[in-house]
């Protein structure tokens, strides 16, 4: 072999591999290491873009359809265990082979943070779908259950031992339980018993050394810490253990549709000044969407109030008539149901839909959408209404929720968990806006719209810092540095302290010591400080 043709092979030896060769290297080092450490046949969980099933895996729980576009990051694999085993060998090799994970439960965060990635790829999804188990335990009052399984599971199986006892958490039932109760989990009786996080009353989670952790294993910081302060930041949740509560027989639930042509501003200017002060019994959310004027091109708004009441409604029509006149609320619009079947009223189900529903485990509406939060403290004045309906009719996809604060939510401190937004909060907005065209420009018109919104909103509600809700993930409030340089904690601070106020540095404390290697970590995963300090409980 003469000079040129060895400097031609040394050329093609030492250059770089395609992506595709190292995505293949990476996929096969990955799932060797799995087979190696696990003690049986490893069966059909592992897929690869490859595999004819990955694609509708990938898009099977995702509920935002702007995160699974076609130029979206895609995983290097899913991997969908059947046990704590596999999660903890999962665990062990993306840490040996040095692969970012990412965990998905349910499939709603809003910027589909788990199954796909804005940092430097690659990374594996942990899809915990197959995990669906919950063990009732009425006698105890609690309940384990599984993180693949949804809350409409949690719920249905709940009631079917017992129809005196509920769980406080969410209104979408197709929510994954595992992620729900990490970002604090409100619902339509969180006035009454707070939050599903302030209901926790064990874990079992693997954290990043592959060991699986209860809450007396990995203490009462982590355990406080995991509870509201976001998911993905400490470990993979398996299983929550939730308190039971008692709820009646028979619950009262409406919906009572209001226009701006019917008063709709003054109204809701009243339901501002009342919501919060209500029995804690009630729950009335206002949901604001365009629709048209009869017989007219012209559009207008509709608040429609959705309510459940924890009672009949002779006692219902009592609280209405002393503490909310305004919204005119007669026998014939109250409907008295099961607290299951209110599960279902609440989350928007025509009448005529069955509970056993709530076993389908997927979501009823798929589109893309950009969403915000906010918190307010004072009422929003009718001229500010008036201003919002303006901006609110611009858009051709738009939906506020109001949700109403006050009773329980007031009484628990701050610091209880990290979900910090409590005594003195009136209620929480979540703006929406959606579209089905997967066009870009039409994307890019929908966002800044909403940006729009959201910045105009800022003279009406919470300040310093301006709130959010770490459920309704927004990656426009900043993400973290990806260098991995110092930098990293100033970056998170401008969401964090968002997010959880002051509860924020302690979250960066525990996921200093917790896991000083970062490892389990995505755009807004909570921080690693600078310096690996080693901190005392006292300081934590």
């Amino acid at each position: 072999m003469n000079y040129f043709s060895r400097l031609i092979v040394l050329l093609v030896l030492l250059a770089p591999l395609p992506p595709f060769c190292f995505s293949n290297q990476l996929q096969d080092s990955f799932r060797q290491c799995l087979t190696t450490h696990s003690t049986t046949q490893l069966p059909n969980i592992f897929y690869t873009p490859n595999n004819p099933s990955f694609t509708l895996l990938l898009n099977s729980t995702a509920l935002n359809l702007r995160c699974i576009a076609p130029d979206a990051a895609k995983p290097e694999a899913i991997f969908t265990p059947l046990n704590e085993a596999h999660i903890q060998n999962a665990v062990i090799c993306a840490k040996n082979i040095g692969i970012q994970l990412r965990l998905r439960s349910g499939g709603h965060d809003y910027e589909g943070i788990s199954y796909t990635s804005v940092m430097d790829p690659p990374y594996v999804v942990i899809d915990l779908s197959k995990l669906r188990g919950v063990d009732v335990d009425v006698e105890d009052g609690s309940v384990w259950v599984q993180a693949g399984a949804t809350i409409g599971e949690l719920y249905y199986r709940v009631a079917e031992k017992s129809k005196t006892h509920g769980v406080p958490a969410g209104l979408c039932t197709s929510l994954g339980v595992g992620g729900h109760i990490t970002g604090g989990a409100y619902g339509p009786m969180m006035r009454k018993y707070g939050l599903g996080a302030d209901n926790a009353l064990d874990v079992k989670m693997i954290d990043a050394n592959g060991q699986i952790l209860d809450r007396a294993a990995m203490g009462e910081d982590v355990f406080w810490a995991i509870r509201g302060g976001g998911g993905g930041s400490f470990g993979v949740i398996v299983s929550w253990k939730l308190n039971l509560v008692q709820v009646p027989e028979t619950v009262t639930v409406f919906n009572v549709g209001r226009t701006l042509e019917q008063g709709a501003t003054k109204i809701l200017y009243k339901w501002q000044q009342v919501a919060d002060k209500l029995d804690e019994d009630l729950f009335i959310r206002v949901v604001m969407q365009p629709s048209k004027i009869p017989k007219t091109n012209r559009k207008t708004v509709t608040t429609t109030y959705n309510a459940l009441f924890l009672g009949k409604q002779a006692r219902l029509q009592e609280i209405m008539k002393q503490s909310f006149p305004e919204l005119g609320l007669k026998k014939e619009d109250c409907i008295e149901m099961s607290w299951l079947e209110s599960v279902l009223f609440i989350a928007g189900y025509p009448r005529t839909v069955p509970t056993t529903i709530l076993l389908a485990g997927k979501p009823t509406f798929l589109n893309s959408f950009k969403a915000k939060s906010d918190f307010v403290k004072t009422p929003i004045p009718e001229k500010g209404l008036e201003e919002i309906w303006e901006r609110f009719l611009e858009d051709d996809g738009p939906l506020m929720i109001w949700n109403p604060y006050g009773g329980m939510m007031s009484r628990i401190p701050e610091s209880s968990v990290p979900f910090p937004h409590r005594n003195g909060t009136l209620f929480m907005i979540q703006y929406l806006t959606s579209w089905m065209n997967p066009d870009k420009d039409v994307m890019n018109k929908h966002v800044d719209w909403i940006r729009k919104l959201y910045n105009y909103m800022a003279q009406h509600v919470s300040i310093f810092p301006r709130q959010a809700y770490v459920n309704y993930r927004d990656l426009d409030l900043g993400m973290n540095d990806k260098s991995g340089d110092d930098t990293s904690f100033i970056a998170a601070s401008s969401w964090g302290t968002k997010y959880f106020k002051d509860n924020f540095n302690r979250l960066v404390k525990i996921k200093t010591q917790f896991d000083p290697d970062n490892f389990f970590k995505h755009e807004q995963s909570i921080p690693v400080l600078p310096l690996k300090t080693k901190f005392t409980h006292s300081e934590l």
